[in-house]
């Protein structure tokens, strides 16, 4: 077993950091490359005039679950020594629903307004600015709200464990989903040109 490198001390805390910095890098690059910095690409997913972002969402998704899962099977990566959020069910749909009119009516999320900031955009300063402000209001408010914060505790778990089922299971049904979707996505933009 070699990885999780940081958890088994095989890098220090320093060397991560470098690390985490040079993904973070590459990652912006990618968005922005890939045109995710730019609002009107981002809100083209709920007018219904650009798919890229579901593509980009599930390909990544797609990527990341297969090749966790393949190093954990192979004995390459202790999976249960991974950090994973912890499943607050009804607070985290809240939320979630929150950042979905935060993103649509910004047209970014918090990596892609970092990548549209790099490139120059105003309005994603401006939504930078208002995510720091929600999160100043968030940590105001939450005394009043933390019942309802930890509601719903299951901890962390994954899907499979919820379910009872092998993770390959649940990973070929993702990958059929994403590729029924990906289907009906290229059928709608092509019907549209």
């Amino acid at each position: 077993m070699i990885a999780p490198l940081f958890e088994y001390g095989i890098v220090g805390e320093s060397t991560s950091l470098i690390i985490a910095v040079i993904i973070g890098v590459f990652f912006g690059l990618f968005l922005e490359r890939g045109g995710l910095g730019d609002p009107h690409k981002l809100t083209g997913v709920f007018y219904l005039t650009d798919f890229a972002v579901p593509k980009v969402m599930f390909t990544a998704i797609l990527v990341a679950s297969f090749g966790l899962y393949l190093l954990s099977d192979l004995k390459l990566l202790d999976i249960n020594r991974i950090w994973f959020v912890p499943a607050y069910f009804w607070p985290q749909l809240v939320g979630g629903a929150l950042f979905g009119v935060g993103f649509l009516i910004s047209g970014y999320c918090p990596g892609t307004a970092v990548a549209g900031l790099a490139s120059g955009r105003i309005d994603a300063l401006i939504m930078m600015i208002g995510v720091g402000i929600g999160s100043l209001l968030f940590a105001i408010v939450y005394p009043v709200i933390e019942g309802f914060y930890v509601f719903s505790n299951l901890g962390a778990v994954t899907l499979p464990q919820i379910l009872g089922i092998n993770h390959w299971f649940v990973i070929v049904f993702v990958f059929v989903f994403a590729g029924a979707m990906f289907y009906v996505m290229e059928k709608y933009e092509k019907k549209k040109v």
